[in-house]
């Protein structure tokens, strides 16, 4: 399993692309409209084959029949980095390992993208959305592979939760990266990037 990406949630697309631009001082690319859970998106490349994205529910789109990914029907107040995405090329084995309620496979397309996402009947992951989501590529060109560099890279992503141990241990059976920090502490997440303009925060 591998860090795949990083999604910053918002009342509205505009506000959480307006976050991360003002944040680390480039703009955003591509994206998109998802079909299953009716949301929309964009991004930006980031060094590593990983990208950071702004998420947020599609008010043009039909209310979806099952409860939104990244729990999006409930979020409230300002834009934030909401979620981390680990890629997987063992979706069943790694769901085994992984805590109890994470989900199971939904089957997603966007354009020419095709993917299946581990997604909670809920659409709350375990550790109160801090435990990663799983996501496995069913195509040949990863999106980070089609966006155009930032010169923006990921040095660290802290993952805080009041029982951040427990989800360290249960997180590291499946994935071992040393830009992963977990936090005995509040639910949230904080990502360090360098960019063209210094170190950034999110």
């Amino acid at each position: 399993m591998l860090l795949d990406h990083l999604a910053v949630s918002g009342e509205t697309l505009a506000e959480a692309q307006s976050y991360i631009e003002e944040a680390l001082g480039v703009a955003m690319q591509g994206g998109g409209e998802h079909a299953v859970f009716h949301t929309h998106n964009k991004l930006i490349g980031l060094e590593d084959g990983l990208y950071l994205e702004a998420i947020a529910v599609n008010p043009a789109a039909p209310k979806p029949n099952r409860p939104r990914w990244f729990d999006l029907d409930q979020f409230k107040g300002s834009p934030r980095l909401s979620n981390w995405i680990c890629r997987s090329d063992d979706l069943e084995g790694d769901i085994s390992r992984l805590p109890k309620g994470i989900g199971a496979p939904v089957q997603l397309k966007r354009g020419d993208l095709r993917w299946q996402m581990v997604v909670p009947d809920s659409g709350v992951l375990p550790f109160d959305n801090m435990c990663a989501a799983l996501i496995e590529w069913q195509t040949k060109q990863h999106p980070a592979q089609t966006l155009t560099p930032t010169g923006c890279r990921l040095r660290r992503l802290v993952v805080s939760h009041p029982d951040g141990d427990e989800l360290r241990a249960a997180m590291e059976r499946t994935l071992i990266d040393d830009r992963i920090v977990y936090e005995v502490g509040p639910s949230g997440l904080m990502a360090e990037f360098e960019t063209p303009h210094g170190i950034r925060r999110l």
